[in-house]
């Protein structure tokens, strides 16, 4: 892959912490990197790591953070609202106005975007028969499956064309052929320029399309690079790299101490 001089993101030491008063949990203790246009980023990390976090405070969502963050070469922090037009976010469980339709909701989110009449038109068109939606384009979304929803936030995620996108397990309850759709739209966002930022649990799904691999851990990158790179054993997939890293080599053993123990009651 070709890679622009430019990088799409920077980010420089990140920190952040919440408190509740009592207790201080510093989620993000001095996140350090560069992503370029055209890449396909596998953010992974055990629950609890900071993923979402940090894609929230990418996309604006968290304002209040430590560290320096630039976005196609603007400050996030002073140019927050620029930096918005440009990117596309799909969060795993987003709130759906369910009392409009597809293409209202569509309509609605490409306006906030400033999107013109006739190319949100076109655009949400040409996504709802990608997806294969065109026939529940009209029908409210109250009575939509949760793929269908997840669908919708898709299709809201990119319909102002992103530069980049952030897609938090964005295959929830998305059947097969929905999650292949996926993929082949990723693969070519990636291939026209645009830079993905991935954060999902299928390890199968981050190690096919994903071309780096960023590993967090308590807070800290603890690896970065291609798959290939990565795993010391060559046979080896993610799932067990992503196990050997963050101290899950022991699950199957583990499993099966519980189990002895269940037995024993």
């Amino acid at each position: 892959m070709k890679q622009i001089e430019s990088p799409h993101i920077t980010i420089r030491n990140l920190k952040k912490s919440f408190s509740n008063g009592k207790t201080k949990n510093e989620v993000l203790k001095g996140i350090n990197l560069d992503i370029y246009p055209g890449q396909i980023i596998g953010y992974i990390g055990p629950n609890g790591a900071g993923k979402s976090t940090t894609v929230k405070i990418l996309c604006g969502i968290i304002p209040d953070f430590e560290g320096e963050i630039t976005m196609f070469g603007q400050d996030l922090k002073s140019n927050g609202l620029e930096i918005k037009k440009r990117i596309g976010y799909v969060p795993e469980n987003g709130a759906l106005y369910d009392l409009l339709t597809p293409n209202e909701y569509l309509t609605f989110i490409g306006t906030l975007y400033g999107l013109e009449a006739h190319s949100l038109e076109k655009r949400a068109k040409q996504l709802l028969s990608f997806f294969g939606m065109e026939e529940h384009a009209d029908q409210r979304m109250d009575t939509f499956s949760k793929g269908m929803k997840q669908k919708t936030l898709i299709m809201s995620g990119i319909i102002n064309d992103p530069d980049i996108l952030f897609l938090d397990e964005p295959l929830s309850g998305l059947d097969a052929n929905s999650v292949i759709l996926v993929k082949e739209m990723l693969t070519q966002l990636a291939s026209n320029g645009k830079t993905i930022f991935y954060c999902s649990h299928l390890m199968d799904i981050v190690e096919k399309i994903s071309d780096r691999i960023l590993l967090i851990n308590d807070g800290n990158v603890i690896a970065d690079g291609k798959f290939e790179e990565l795993k010391t054993d060559q046979s080896a997939t993610l799932e067990q790299l992503f196990a050997q890293l963050t101290g899950g080599q022991n699950s199957n053993s583990n499993a099966d101490v519980l189990f002895k123990a269940f037995n024993e009651n």
